[in-house]
């Protein structure tokens, strides 16, 4: 970690090792290793599970749909929870739940009555778990890592994970048929406790306790999507994962039909496809730093991009093992490599107020591209075969690439997103409930005699933008036809508390854009408060500040 002493700042050099000089990190790092290895056996028997139970493409597809639906469904109230309440008490919990329905399930394997109504169930219960707990598990990344080391911390956790891939799969192939088809479904419940343990063990950093309530939850979720609407850093890249997802889930979605059907194989074989999708990760991973150095992040997702597309063609022409493990290869170095890339990108984007809602919606959306495209996908091979629709899949993700360019990735790197604290307190002059409101604010400006009108526009409009990512909505300018020059800026905000939590997410990035809209105008602004009141109430409520 950065520090200072004596006057002298000493700043460690960031590299993909660094994010594991933090004993925490490196804990925790271990832990969910460990528990993911379990996952990737549980995501490898139940493929193989429902394909002993049917030979339906579209039922076998419905596994990665079960697998992925609650992100899309439950990201968003999670990413909300996750802002709301303390992260590690809810990862705790979290966590628990999941391994208790791990056992549940595990035992209903054991005594034969998983049937693939069954499967699709506990795996949508299971992944509702993994779903109200990601947010948070991203959310607290900043707190494991100086923010120089996040970069190779998502990088490192990432490759984490599919080092867990290329472990788990291929073990869990070979315990399916050493043992039987229930083994990997207790070990994944056995694995999840190494998590608990570690986060019972951390003590996480306390958050700054404001001097505000917390946020309900209805509009905590409601505040999360007015402020990634009005991000455009966050908007970008959103945009470039509706590019990739919902073309790439299709060799995942597709993957236990071509090693059973295509190349008639078997639980082994699955297995090992799986594992050297999570080889191939791990081996991006290592050579992220360089290619970002090089390439950059926009540039490293095109390149694994059209990666993906050609995983897709060699899934689709592979009829003996060694195709199909060059080809899971090259797919875990392009995922990598377009997710972290992603993650990153969020990451940069976000104030700590409001980062478990937006890594939720990035992840919301990532899973429905998942979820639709994998339903899609196990249709389209069921009417035309599974090589054509592997070929389908890398014909659109060729064809994602010019059409996402506009948007970049990490254009949020840089920007300082800490609270600058700089709005002075609204002056009342009587007693104001929390939840009194609407509260309509009105900012009036004069512009400068050397003004240029459109100068002035263009930096309220980029004014509004911001007003709307910490809580207002209905936003306006207009202009005094009277008298020239005068401008009125109005927007709505939910409550008087909602307001006054508006106080405390201004940046210091918006503080550099509000004066520099001072400076265009004569004078201060003029602001007025004012509240909602019934109609045919004598009193009324107006202050100024």
């Amino acid at each position: 970690m950065a520090s200072s002493q004596g006057g002298v700042h000493k700043r460690e050099t960031s590299s993909s090792w660094s994010p594991f000089r933090r004993r925490v990190f490196t804990v925790l790092w271990t832990a969910t290793l460990v528990s993911n290895i379990g996952t990737w056996m549980y995501n490898a028997g139940s493929g193989w599970l429902m394909t002993s139970l049917t030979a339906d493409p579209l039922i076998i597809s419905m596994v990665q749909v079960a697998t992925s639906l609650p992100m899309f469904l439950f990201a968003m109230p999670a990413g909300a929870l996750t802002d709301i309440v303390d992260r590690r008490k809810f990862l705790i919990f979290g966590e628990g739940a999941t391994t208790l329905i791990s056992a549940i399930f595990a035992a209903l394997v054991s005594f034969d009555l998983a049937s693939p109504g069954v499967l699709l169930l506990f795996m949508f219960l299971i992944g509702a778990g993994g779903a109200l707990t990601a947010p948070a598990w991203q959310a607290i990344v900043p707190q494991l890592v100086p923010v120089d080391d996040l970069a190779p911390a998502v990088a490192a956790n990432s490759a984490g994970v599919n080092v867990s891939r290329a472990i788990g799969p291929a073990l869990g192939g070979i315990i399916i048929g050493a043992v039987g088809i229930a083994a990997p479904f207790w070990l994944n419940a056995i694995s999840n406790l190494a998590t608990v343990g570690a986060l019972i063990w951390w003590r996480s950093p306390q958050r700054a306790v404001g001097r505000l309530p917390a946020e309900r939850f209805a509009g905590a979720i409601r505040t999360g999507f007015r402020y990634a609407r009005h991000n455009r850093h966050l908007s970008a890249t959103l945009i470039r994962a509706l590019g990739f997802f919902p073309f790439a889930c299709a060799y995942w979605a597709l993957l236990p039909l071509v090693a059973r059907s295509q190349i008639s194989g078997g639980p082994a074989l699955y297995g090992m496809l799986v594992g050297a999708i999570g080889t191939g990760a791990v081996g991006g991973a290592f050579a992220l730093p360089w290619l970002k150095a090089k390439i950059g992040a926009d540039r490293m997702v095109r390149a694994g991009t059209l990666g993906t597309a050609i995983t897709l063609v060699l899934f689709g022409l592979a009829r003996e093992p060694v195709a199909a493990l060059l080809a899971s290869i090259i797919a875990g170095a392009s995922w990598i490599a377009v997710l972290a890339s992603l993650n990153v990108s969020a990451q940069v984007a976000l104030p700590d107020w409001v980062r478990g809602r937006g890594l939720a919606l990035y992840s919301a959306v990532m899973f429905a591209a998942m979820t639709f495209g994998s339903a899609v996908w196990g249709e389209v091979a069921g009417i035309a075969g599974l090589p054509l629709a592997h070929f389908i899949a890398a014909a659109g993700a060729l064809a994602a690439i010019p059409l996402t360019w506009r948007w970049k990735l990490q254009t949020g790197a840089g920007i300082d997103l800490t609270p600058s604290m700089h709005w002075p307190a609204p002056i009342v002059t009587q007693n104001v409930e929390s939840d009194e409101g609407p509260v309509l604010v009105t900012v009036e400006y004069r512009l400068a005699a050397d003004t240029d009108r459109e100068v002035f526009l263009k930096a309220i409009g980029r004014l509004g933008r911001e007003r709307g990512r910490d809580g207002a909505y209905a936003w306006g300018i207009f202009e005094d036809m009277s008298h020239p020059g005068l401008f009125l800026e109005t927007f709505l905000v939910e409550s008087w508390l909602e307001h006054l939590r508006q106080h405390e997410r201004v940046t210091n990035a918006d503080r550099v854009l509000q004066e520099h809209v001072h400076r265009l105008i004569e004078g201060t602004p003029n602001v007025r408060h004012l509240i909602t009141v019934e109609p045919g109430d004598a009193s009324s409520k107006a202050t100024m500040a």
